[in-house]
């Protein structure tokens, strides 16, 4: 078992920067991949970013490349999204999940564990 909790979130105006953390406890972090999604209010989850499970491969949605970046410290047991340039449609609740696949990651299915989420709102 993992356990995903996403501490960061809250208000922020267009076109500025927010980061939220990922931080996991249980088996062994380092064996996973993971994956950062959203969804806003009335609409389905979405795919944002996922980093393998060394962080040498990365991944992201057409709607945040060059914006947004995935990392993690394994040593800490941490993936961290760095959010810049925020529009109001990155609003939504974001969820980190972790993925035995250990590679890059797209689907949600493919994922094992889930976060409980997170409020980003971007104001405009």
């Amino acid at each position: 078992q993992v356990q995903l909790v996403e501490p960061g979130g809250g208000l922020v105006q267009a076109g500025g920067s927010l980061r939220l953390p990922c931080a996991a406890s249980g088996r062994t972090f380092s064996n996973y991949a993971i994956g950062w999604f959203r969804q806003a209010s009335g609409q389905e989850r979405e795919f944002v970013a996922t980093i393998s499970w060394s962080g040498g491969s990365t991944d992201y949605a057409d709607s945040v490349k060059g914006r947004f970046a995935i990392s993690r410290d394994n040593a800490k047991n941490t993936v961290f999204l760095q959010m810049d340039s925020l529009t109001p449609e990155d609003t939504g609740v974001y969820y980190c999940a972790a993925s035995l696949l250990s590679v890059v990651v797209t689907m949600a299915n493919d994922y094992d564990y889930w976060g409980q989420g997170t409020q980003v709102t971007v104001s405009s």
